[in-house]
């Protein structure tokens, strides 16, 4: 994106025909940082679990590791919830994102402090910072642009090209270092906090240009700022003293926390509170008929996402660890080991390639009236997901022989994930927004968020089950995640029409 794209918004004021707005690109790259800072974390954050506590690691087991990396993953989306309506009701859009970055930078200088404490206290401050952050930065591109201003869906295009390329950064920054034997993990995560504070300075800088944008909070009428408003941080201030306390208790050794049971918990915990839900919306909350059916389909939906997710985020667990363990990163030529983490980045790289091409291809589809429905593109987004575990089957078949295998086994794996995910996940919000009861589309949304919380514990608990010390099961436990994933897409591809009749003429 260049400055001839990108000119000054006046609040109240539109921008020339053919521009966007001066503060996409403030929330352009404050959003590639923060995601820079993200994703190279997360590359870094199971393997320094798993190394040994000699080499500078955890020295936790695979199962221990991939249990706290699910509960996390799982927690960025859950706090998602909270932090919107932080936004909506007392900060305000502008500065959530912005005290929500000074929270995740710190959180990633803390990990840089080389003890277990520092590493747990770290990870709650990642997680408290990014659902203060990652929902309200989405809400400003929103308010840049009128609903109906054509330019509306580039500026998300344009917004998604910023995630992704922080995404494809971070990992390779970040595993360089930490992967080192000159620096070690430690320095890979303060890469990360400084990633996020060129973001934060950046924002800063560059922050007039939001103009009204998310400037100010929303409340229902005058009386609500008053009272409400004070109940509403005397809330906040109750749930951060009580994540406070509960961390400082856990880390004193006065609670003590089994990852793996947790994780099993709270998976169960999630599944009732949407079966709960999903059953008040259905029998109590007055729906019509036409509601109704359009409502089973969101719960299908809901459940599709969790299993997409459930095998998509292997890819920070056991696909990192198999990055680690059994892939040859050996580059002969220069007689060097390609980071493990570096795989982290193909996911990114190839949304950046492919992302064009897919919208390419269903506006073509749209102008022939052949688009597919959003059951059926959910359908394939999980069959490609599974394909990718039939390569690692094949992967994984050479490595119980007794070999190591070439890097070229996890890019075809990156790849039609990849496929899977572009195929699915940009439908997924959108179809929810149309499907849902006007009066209930931001509970809906929360839900949507609940799925995919849902989908990224359940793929640690997956995780748990591949055992280094037991290789030869490894072709079969991959061979289960494709039963899960092309089964329910095939089931999806072979109910579409009498799904498409429930969503009532919503395509």
């Amino acid at each position: 994106m260049t400055d001839a794209t990108v000119e000054s918004a006046v609040p109240g004021e539109l921008p020339q025909s053919g521009a966007h707005p001066r503060g996409l690109y403030t929330l352009f790259f404050t959003e590639m940082w923060e995601r820079f800072s993200y994703y190279g974390m997360r590359a870094l954050l199971v393997l320094f679990m798993v190394d040994a506590v000699e080499d500078g690691g955890a020295g936790f087991t695979d199962q221990t590791a991939t249990a706290i990396y699910g509960l996390y993953t799982a927690a960025v989306y859950l706090v998602a919830l909270p932090g919107g309506w932080i936004a909506d009701r007392l900060l305000g859009a502008q500065r959530s994102v912005f005290y929500g970055g000074i929270v995740i930078m710190c959180g990633h200088f803390v990990l840089a402090i080389p003890t277990m404490q520092a590493f747990f206290v770290g990870l709650v401050l990642v997680v408290i910072g990014t659902g203060l952050l990652k929902p309200n930065i989405s809400a400003i591109v929103g308010e840049l642009y009128t609903r109906d201003n054509a330019r509306r869906d580039a500026g998300f295009t344009i917004f998604y090209m910023g995630i992704n390329l922080g995404a494809f950064l971070g990992p390779l920054v970040c595993s360089t270092l930490g992967e080192s034997e000159r620096f070690g993990w430690h320095y890979g995560f303060a890469a990360a906090g400084v990633g996020m504070f060129f973001g934060l300075v950046q924002y800063k800088l560059t922050q007039r240009h939001l103009g009204e944008a998310g400037a100010h909070a929303h409340h229902k009428d005058d009386s609500d700022v008053g009272a409400g408003f004070e109940k509403g941080w005397i809330g906040v201030g109750a749930g951060l003293l009580l994540i406070a306390l509960v961390t400082f208790l856990a880390l004193s050794g006065v609670i003590r926390f089994d990852a793996e049971a947790l994780a099993t918990r709270t998976t169960y915990a999630i599944v009732i509170i949407a079966a709960c839900y999903f059953a008040y919306m259905f029998f109590w909350a007055g729906l019509d008929t036409v509601e109704k059916k359009r409502f089973v389909v969101i719960i299908v939906l809901f459940l599709a996402t969790a299993i997409f997710w459930a095998g998509f985020e292997q890819a920070g667990s056991t696909f990192n660890l198999f990055a680690e363990r059994y892939t040859d990163r050996i580059v002969d030529a220069f007689n060097w080991e390609i980071p493990a983490g570096w795989f982290q980045s193909l996911n990114s790289f190839f949304i950046i390639a492919l992302a064009p091409l897919y919208a390419a291809l269903w506006v073509g589809l749209a102008r022939r009236n052949l688009e597919p429905s959003t059951p059926f593109k959910f359908g394939f987004g999980l069959i490609f997901l599974g394909l990718g575990f039939v390569v690692m089957i094949f992967a994984a078949q050479l490595i119980t022989a007794g070999n190591s295998v070439a890097p070229t086994w996890l890019i075809m794996t990156y790849l039609l994930h990849t496929m899977g995910e572009l195929t699915l996940s940009p439908v997924g919000l959108s179809s929810v927004t149309k499907l849902a009861p006007r009066r209930f589309v931001s509970q809906m949304m929360g839900v949507w968020f609940l799925g995919t919380a849902l989908g990224n514990l359940i793929a640690g608990l997956i995780a748990g089950r591949f055992d280094h010390d037991a290789i030869d099961q490894m072709p079969d436990l991959y061979l289960q995640v494709v039963f899960m994933t092309v089964g329910s897409g095939l089931l999806l591809l072979v109910f579409v029409k009498p799904i498409r009749k429930l969503m009532g003429g919503v395509h």
